[in-house]
């Protein structure tokens, strides 16, 4: 268990930060995480490395979620105007850690909504039903999501010039 918790737990804590911004938050639910996967890992089917990194991080996707609605703070901004196309980002060449930061700064519901979409693979259906909400709305959230991200590389790139 120490090793396999030694090999996860940078990525997995990554993926929990990708939606949980908040460190302590973000420990407390890697512990629930493990815990959850140490209990389930005896009835397990490897399939290979990938299937226990997807495996482990769905768990911890999950409980990143339900931490998000159980602490309110999923909340879905329907009332802005929406961004015209021509100012989508086109992620040049700037650091990750930038990036990173980036996507922490978004509001919790276009965050989650963009992580699940672009890291997670969901499609909108698969996140409104995750999210209790409409796939109008995931779509919505995620076309704001990326106009602000958008906004905020052309900031940097201007101001880093």
């Amino acid at each position: 268990m120490r090793l396999f918790y030694e090999r996860y737990v940078g990525y997995l804590t990554a993926v929990c930060s990708r939606y949980v911004v908040d460190r302590s938050d973000v420990k407390d639910i890697l512990q629930e995480a493990f815990i959850k996967i140490f209990k389930g890992l005896e009835s397990f089917e490897y399939r290979g490395e990938g299937s226990v990194r997807a495996w482990a991080s769905r768990i911890v996707v999950n409980d990143s979620l339900k931490s998000l609605k159980a602490a309110s703070r999923l909340t879905f901004v329907d009332d802005l105007p929406d961004i015209p196309e021509d100012d989508a980002p086109s992620f040049p060449e700037l650091p990750p850690a930038v990036v990173q930061e980036m996507i922490k700064a978004l509001p919790d519901g276009y965050r989650t909504v963009f992580n699940l979409f672009v890291f997670e693979k969901k499609s909108h259906r698969e996140i409104a039903s995750l999210l209790g909400i409409k796939e109008d709305s995931s779509a919505s959230q995620f076309f704001r999501a990326r106009a602000m991200l958008a906004k905020k590389i052309k900031a940097y790139l201007k101001e880093h010039e």
